[in-house]
């Protein structure tokens, strides 16, 4: 049995590295080889076996004592590496392993940070993504440099940096760091999370940066989670807000795609807005035009549009297909294959100002 020990010992390790993120982090620190050998000793004990010749001479205790924690130095570049890895790992790593590599990287854990994804190229649903150049790690040291206590490292290819979050009140300032920083580079910034969950944070501003197009339009540069938090929860499952739509958006399947457009627009500024008046407004055509639809629109959807419930997942499907629409339509704009996207799912800002220019 002690023959096979060893081998047993390295698969033990082995599997102890791939599933086990704090015992990943012990294991990197100490080396795999003392892991190894720890491992090997541990099996001796619990199998009642005795120790190794080395260590035959000492006299194993009866009672269980917390082993000493082996700590090895690390170049910084490389404990810095370690500890971005740690932090944006789904898994839960324990507090004291998180603490112990933030003193060996030098960078003071803070209470809740940010996330901060660059784009390059390739990255989001934009018509044009060759014109990002591939951000480089240079870059991500200047900006972590210019932000103060940024820590970067790459998720997938992706340059990303977590920072410290200076609060609410301090957006500004953050955001006009970041674009100086970066000098019209876009990028996506993640929401605010204690620092143990800074996974979640990174795993949204990447969603966002191949969304941000789709959902907040080119003209914005540097794009906040906290501002597209419906957006992202609506498109979080595409196929199941396509079922919604399909669900909720039947009664206009039988119309002309001029008719479905005419009706889904009014509908849904009217369930935004929440009267006949403020709809108008949004559409920019007259009171009583909006309500001869929604009589119209009554008539389809019977006594849904009279259910709150109803009415919100109304509101949902519609933003749904409009989001859609439009990420549907950057992407076939990035490949090359713009065609032609249906009337009904057109976004409500364009269908408007069509409605309009139709006389409608």
């Amino acid at each position: 049995m002690r023959k096979e020990l060893p081998a047993v010992a390295a698969q033990v390790v082995e599997e102890l590295q791939r599933s086990t993120p704090a015992f990943a982090a012990v294991s990197q620190r100490i080396g795999t080889e003392a892991a190894r050998t720890a491992v090997e000793q541990a099996l001796l004990l619990t199998l009642g076996l005795r120790p190794a010749p080395a260590v035959e001479h000492r006299r194993i205790p009866q009672q269980r004592r917390k082993p000493a924690r082996v700590v090895t130095t690390m170049p910084g570049t490389r404990a810095r590496q370690t500890l971005f890895a740690a932090l944006a790992d789904d898994r839960c790593v324990p507090a004291d392993v998180l603490a112990e590599l933030a003193g060996q990287a030098g960078w003071p854990l803070p209470r809740r940070v940010r996330a901060v994804v660059l784009a390059g190229a390739g990255t989001g649903d934009g018509p044009a993504p060759q014109l990002v150049p591939q951000p480089s790690p240079q870059l991500a040291s200047q900006l972590a440099a210019a932000l103060g206590q940024g820590l970067p490292g790459t998720v997938e290819a992706d340059l990303c940096l977590l920072v410290p979050d200076p609060g609410p009140r301090a957006r500004p300032v953050l955001e006009a760091a970041l674009d100086a920083a970066l000098g019209g580079r876009p990028a996506a910034v993640g929401h605010s999370v204690p620092v143990a969950e800074a996974a979640a944070s990174l795993r949204w501003a990447r969603r966002l940066l191949g969304l941000s197009a789709a959902v907040s339009g080119p003209g914005e540069r540097i794009a906040f989670v906290d501002d597209h938090l419906s957006d992202l929860i609506v498109l979080q499952d595409e196929s199941l807000a396509r079922a919604l739509s399909a669900r909720w958006l039947r009664p206009l399947d039988d119309l002309t795609p001029r008719q479905s457009e005419r009706l889904e627009v009014t509908l849904l500024a009217w369930l935004e807005s929440g009267g006949a008046p403020e709809a108008a407004r949004t559409l920019n055509v007259h009171p009583q035009t909006v309500r001869y639809r929604l009589r119209q629109i009554e008539k389809l959807f019977g006594p849904a549009m009279r259910e709150p419930h109803s009415r919100f997942e109304l509101e949902l499907a519609l933003r749904s297909r409009r989001l859609l629409a439009r990420a549907r339509l950057l992407r076939s704009r990035a490949h090359g294959t713009v065609r032609a996207v249906g009337a009904a799912v057109q976004p409500l800002g364009s269908a408007g100002r069509t409605a309009r220019v139709n006389g409608l």
